[in-house]
């Protein structure tokens, strides 16, 4: 039983899930007809692997599911995860093996290419693999659904007929939409040759709605062909839409980049008899240069990325917060948001439940119905272990970095912090490849210089055992000082990172100071008076 406090928070909560959530409630005041379950999907196109963008649709739309059971008292829901794998390959990917075989099968459907990887029936199963092994490995509940089975077992004919039934209304939706040349080709139908195995793009004539007979030409030779059972297929937003209808989806959202689709869709399934399911338009990802991510370019970051030097949770984190707001997506966006998790991780407990709906732990924890433990903390920010592990140099080891840990904590048993030992090897990785290749520690001004050799005697009177509060505060006083002519303890702050770390950012001096050791942090000060001499 889900709590009426819960239920009254979450229906008035402005977190973007339940808001959403919200829609399906207006949708369905008295919950879905007959007690169906409300249904919740997401499409891949297995021409390519499973990626961020497939990874950030499911969650998101988990998210939302989620939350609409919360608002509805606990109504059923269901989550579709479908694969258009009837879609004709138009390109042979750069990154599989047997590229001439595959270009020899350019335009079949891509259930009907043999798989160059030699795995499975064909290269769209090895995809439809991939994408479920992908799902399963967050553990997102959901089901698979693929065209092709639904194509091929007839489950699609009914709704095929109904298409061809309304075939003229179609075509004065999408042709207004189409350039001139475009229009001389275009069919909502696409007939599948059994010359060639081919998803044909060319004009069809409807012949027999109900027996589902069209004609078209074939290489040169006019055809008339049944569309039952696999022999022919739909354009994309009359599929999207077929689909909609067919399943009966109730929700489902996309990119920026498929608005137009979304609103031709909408309109063939209103077409068709049946209702568009409540939408959700999300921004897409830019890279570092602010410019849109491409495949083309090459300019993206793919999952194994991230969580070679970040966290699943971190990546979920980052995906919940703004999805209406452009984001630019790369490696240095990921140790911000492995620490911004763990700082919302923590406030859990602490928050009443108005301030927790708002949270996007919260709701990352629930998605696949983990309530525990919320309040978890990591001992050790990911910033500070970066700090650490620049300085340790790009040779540093694992069993090094928790040796300096136990600067840090009393209990420095490994098993006991699962979380903070996975993190050591992505920070060691981080440091490897973006930091270490850049890290240069400039020579202190005159006046940093000075203010230096005041911290070095300050900390020649402290003990190894010294509390990083106590450190920081020494630290911030020397700061202050007139004599050493900082404008700000922001200057004095930065002076201390790259003259002590080489970088212009860094964490708390005084928890540096802990975790990296009182000598050890007096050994770098004087290798930067070195530098100054």
């Amino acid at each position: 039983m889900i709590d009426d406090a819960l239920i009254s928070a979450a229906r008035v909560s402005k977190a973007w899930p339940f808001q959403e959530a919200m829609k399906l409630v207006k949708r369905y005041p008295d919950g879905k007809p007959g007690g169906v379950p409300v249904l919740f999907e997401t499409g891949y196109g297995p021409s390519g692997l499973p990626h961020i963008g497939t990874f950030q649709e499911v969650l998101r739309t988990t998210l939302v599911r989620r939350a609409y059971e919360i608002v509805s008292g606990g109504a059923p829901t269901r989550l579709v995860a479908f694969s258009d794998d009837m879609d004709g390959l138009r390109k042979v990917p750069d990154n599989v093996p047997q590229q001439e075989m595959m270009a020899r099968h350019l335009g079949q459907p891509l259930s009907r290419l043999p798989d160059p990887f030699g795995k499975f029936e064909s290269f769209a199963h090895h995809n439809n693999a991939m994408l479920r092994d992908f799902l399963d490995r967050f553990g997102f509940e959901y089901e698979f659904v693929a065209a092709s089975d639904r194509y091929n077992s007839g489950a699609f004919d009914a709704p095929l007929v109904r298409v061809l039934e309304t075939f003229d209304a179609i075509m004065d939706i999408m042709l207004p939409t189409l350039r001139a040349e475009r229009q001389k080709t275009y069919s909502p139908v696409l007939p599948i040759s059994e010359k060639s195995g081919v998803v044909l793009q060319v004009p069809v004539q409807v012949v027999d709605a109900a027996n589902g007979i069209v004609r078209f030409e074939d290489e040169g030779e006019t055809v008339e062909q049944c569309v039952f059972g696999g022999k022919a297929k739909l354009q994309w937003k009359v599929d999207w839409a077929m689909r909609w209808y067919a399943l009966g989806v109730d929700y489902e959202m996309s990119g920026k980049d498929l608005t137009d689709s979304v609103t031709q869709s909408g309109r063939i399934v209103r077409a068709l008899g049946g209702r568009m399911p409540e939408v959700m338009i999300y921004e897409l990802f830019l890279d570092e240069k602010g410019e849109k991510i491409s495949k083309s370019k090459g300019n993206g970051l793919t999952i194994e990325e991230w969580l070679t030097y970040g966290t699943e949770e971190s990546l979920g984190f980052y995906i919940f917060r703004e999805p209406k707001s452009a984001k630019s997506l790369h490696v240095g966006v990921i140790p911000k948001a492995v620490d911004e998790y763990w700082q919302f991780r923590a406030k859990i407990p602490e928050q009443p439940i108005e301030q927790q709906l708002g949270n996007p732990v919260w709701h990352l924890l629930r998605a696949n119905g983990y309530h525990g433990g919320e309040g978890d903390t990591l001992p050790v920010s990911y910033a500070l272990l970066l700090n650490l592990v620049g300085v340790l140099g790009a040779g540093a080891t694992h069993e090094q970095v928790w040796s300096y840990l136990g600067n840090y904590i009393h209990d420095l048993n490994p098993a006991h912090h699962p979380e903070l030992d996975a993190l050591i090897n992505r920070a060691l990785a981080y440091n490897r490849d973006f930091i270490a290749p850049t890290l240069k520690r400039r020579a202190p001004e005159p006046n940093e210089a000075a203010a230096l050799r005041a911290l070095d005697e300050e900390l020649a009177r402290s003990g190894e055992d010294t509390p990083a509060e106590d450190l920081q505060t020494a630290v911030y006083e020397i700061g202050k000082k007139e004599e050493y002519g900082f404008d700000s303890l922001r200057d004095w702050f930065r002076a201390l990172y790259e003259t002590l770390l080489g970088s212009s950012q860094g964490p708390r001096m005084g928890s540096f100071i802990a975790l990296y050791g009182v000598t050890n942090t007096r050994k770098l000060i004087a290798e930067a008076l070195e530098r100054s001499a």
